[in-house]
């Protein structure tokens, strides 16, 4: 029996951040499994090793700019004829200490990350309508159920796309539309390479913190494991949430969360950044 493609569901697939790390790994999954993929970047010239090909369209985009961002979905949409399958992927880290940190920073990064990811969430399920199958897939990130020391900001904009993605798997039930809630655990990304760290990131509390966040970057699995999940999800054609990851992350965490207490999930993830 001839294995099940992605492109025997969605056609065109609208991806941010697919210049490195998960989103390039989900560009390449899609692309061989056929579908036609716009990928997004700040500078399309990241986008250069994927350009050869075939059904690689290269995008420029800055979410900083919520409405030049949806412009530029929408004049992609247009060209490709619609979308079937949007990820919104596009994200980055700031590491510090909060109240040691300018807030304008932390502003920012709710803006780029949350407002302006949910608005082109808004606008490809707008799009969406009269298509005959169609998926929404917010990366989001498992520091929505075990947040981040020092990264206040990343945790509050990825518990709010899961809580945005809850929202609409209801709205959206029985419509032919699937919404996925995707949480990545640690993969080797060298997210942690383009943090931005500020003020307060330079304390010896910080520095345990950070060294245990690299720690945990570095020893997760490849990108190609993510994309091979998502994979699956997409196949399954079925809206929810997608935990992905080393086994003790995607797996054993969340029963601890699920089935211990407060404390002890607190106390467990003191332990796991040195902060005991």
């Amino acid at each position: 029996m001839p294995t099940a493609r992605v492109s025997a569901y969605y056609r065109t697939a609208f991806v941010t951040g697919a210049s490195t790390g998960l989103g390039r790994a989900f560009a390449e999954m899609l692309l061989a499994d056929g579908v036609a993929v716009w990928g997004t970047a700040r500078d399309p010239a990241r986008l250069a090793p994927l350009a050869p090909r075939a059904g690689f369209h290269a995008v420029a985009l800055d979410l900083r700019d919520g409405n030049r961002a949806e412009a530029v979905f929408a004049a992609a949409a247009q060209a490709a004829g619609g979308f079937d399958l949007v990820i919104n992927n596009a994200g980055y880290g700031v590491f510090g200490d909060f109240a040691a940190t300018d807030f304008a920073v932390w502003q920012e990064q709710l803006q780029v990350m949350l407002v302006n990811t949910a608005r082109l969430s808004h606008a490809a399920l707008r799009q969406f309508q009269g298509r005959p199958a169609a998926a929404l897939v917010n990366i989001s990130s498992l520091a929505a159920e075990f947040p981040l020391p020092y990264q206040s900001a990343y945790n509050v904009t990825k518990a709010g796309l899961s809580a945005l993605a809850e929202s609409l798997l209801m709205e959206t039930r029985g419509t032919g539309v699937v919404v996925l809630d995707v949480r990545p655990g640690d993969f080797q990304t060298d997210f942690e390479g383009a943090v931005r760290r500020t003020a307060g990131s330079d304390t010896p509390r910080a520095r345990r913190v950070w060294a245990a966040f690299e720690r945990m970057m570095r020893s997760g699995p490849a990108p190609a494991a993510a994309a091979a999940a998502l994979r699956r999800a997409l196949l399954r054609r079925r809206s929810g949430t997608v935990r992905i990851g080393r086994f003790f992350q995607a797996v054993v965490a969340p029963f601890i969360a699920r089935f211990g207490s407060l404390p002890l999930r607190r106390r467990i993830q003191a332990g796991y950044f040195d902060l005991d």
